[in-house]
């Protein structure tokens, strides 16, 4: 059972995971563990579910997925009947109208829609991964020169449920360099495997790149791949100038996860969403809402 926060209402709610019982048996039992290892984590078992996404075939399923986690279709930019298969569904792009870019001048927003935790003051090598369990910046993108400009400075992690636009934007005007790809497993990012696998976060795919901005100095993003993602896609052109709610990219089908490092003292985060990391709480947020501020000096 996974609670977060929900800023909206101010109360607690309990997260419907999608294969709950599948992640917490593979995650927890010395049987799921060792077909983990075997056969779950590898690069094929997420290629062929993935490819079985991209397919026709796989446009059954969106109808039952919908329905069993109570998705909003009102918000979809397409018509329910326009998807031409399950990636597609997943890769979905929301109207603008439901998904309103904060403007206000220095504001920070959510990359996307998901589950944020927040860390200011950072320790380059005890990174939180999850409560209790640490991994070190050095690790997840193997370049010293790149890390020690974040030292002391901010780390946001959205985690994107199988349930959610797995779309991510830019939080902010400016120009974002090229795309380093680092070869890994496919864990999942659900907190379950967080706690059962130590560095998950620096043993996945993952891909990672600077985004010179406008306001929050230059900031490290990490896209994180995990169990069933068949591809991190990126849609944006390096080294062109980009505006605030500008794609960035999209995953394809399972559950991922964004980080974000900013330098220090370049960001305030909102106050509610470090209030409820330190106790132990993910906060849910959606693209474009405003999620912190530039830093006053």
């Amino acid at each position: 059972m996974i609670k977060f926060y929900n800023r909206g209402t101010k109360k607690y709610e309990t997260e419907q995971v999608a294969g709950g019982a599948y992640l917490k048996w593979t995650y927890s039992s010395p049987v799921g563990m060792k077909l983990l290892e075997l056969i779950v984590k590898k690069k094929l078992f997420s290629k062929l579910y993935g490819s079985f996404c991209d397919s026709k075939m796989s446009k059954k399923k969106i109808p039952s997925f919908i329905k069993n986690f109570g998705i909003d279709i009102s918000i979809f930019e397409k018509k329910l009947e326009q998807f031409e298969s399950f990636n597609d569904f997943f890769t979905r792009k929301l109207s603008k109208e439901s998904r309103p870019i904060d403007s206000t001048l220095g504001s920070l927003i959510s990359l996307g829609d998901g589950k944020l935790v927040a860390y200011d003051n950072i320790n380059l090598n005890k990174l939180v991964q999850v409560k209790g369990y640490t991994y070190s910046l050095n690790k997840l993108i193997d370049d010293s020169n790149i890390v020690s400009k974040f030292s002391e400075g901010t780390c946001l992690i959205l985690r994107l449920s199988p349930t959610d636009c797995h779309r991510f934007h830019f939080i902010d005007n400016g120009i974002c360099e090229e795309t380093k790809k680092i070869k890994g497993d496919y864990y999942s990012v659900n907190p379950i495997a967080l706690k059962a696998v130590t560095e998950l976060f620096c043993k996945n795919k993952r891909e990672w790149s600077i985004f010179h901005t406008d306001n929050f100095g230059d900031v490290l993003c990490i896209e994180v791949g995990a169990t069933c993602v068949g591809s991190i896609i990126q849609t944006y052109a390096p080294r062109k100038r980009v505006k605030k709610g500008d794609d960035k990219g999209y995953f394809k089908f399972g559950g991922s996860t964004i980080i974000l490092f900013f330098e220090k003292g370049k960001v305030k985060i909102d106050k509610d969403i470090i209030e409820q990391t330190n106790k132990g709480y993910e906060t849910s947020v959606v693209m474009g809402e405003k999620i912190g501020e530039k830093a006053v000096r």
